[in-house]
């Protein structure tokens, strides 16, 4: 990218880049639009009016983006983005590969990923759930036939609220 390119920038300067790029995707990119600085400095994390302004000055000098001060609270100030480098194609760095990787997009196929129902592992779950299900109903079956009712917490239809529990 650019930013990686221009020594002039720091991150405040790329934080209002990504912010403002931010408000232009929602406007649909539009060639231009207007934005609140209040809002601008919210999504970028600038806590300044000063840094702010310098911040914003700086990139439209710097002909990253076309900064118009509207100096009207209720109109707010122009903002035109710049396109860089768009291209239909997906972008490759033959210089970023320092480590002896390929330069094109690994290509993994799709099929690697899915699972199926059939898979062993899969299967053998099922089967021991289905065993441990059967098991749990045949001892519930056991007790129940054994132990018509039982009170565990001894309660009782008579209540004395006087003593303790």
């Amino acid at each position: 990218m650019q930013f990686s390119k221009d020594s002039r920038l720091n991150p405040t300067h790329i934080s209002l880049y990504v912010g403002l790029f931010q408000i232009w995707n929602t406007n649909f990119f539009k060639e231009e639009f207007y934005v609140n600085r209040a809002e601008v400095m919210e999504i970028s994390k600038i806590g300044s009016k000063s840094t702010y302004h310098r911040c914003i000055k700086e990139l439209s000098h710097w002909e990253y983006l076309l900064y118009t001060p509207s100096h009207n609270p209720f109109k707010g100030s122009r903002i035109k983005m710049f396109h860089f480098g768009t291209s239909t194609e997906q972008a490759l760095y033959l210089s970023r590969t320092n480590i002896e990787t390929s330069t094109g997009q690994a290509l993994v196929s799709i099929n690697k990923h899915i699972q199926t129902i059939e898979n062993n592992k899969n299967l053998n779950k099922h089967e021991n759930f289905k065993k441990l299900d059967s098991q749990n109903s045949k001892t519930e079956e056991k007790q129940n036939a054994t132990v018509p009712y039982q009170d565990n917490l001894k309660t009782s239809s008579d209540k004395n609220y006087d003593e303790p529990l």
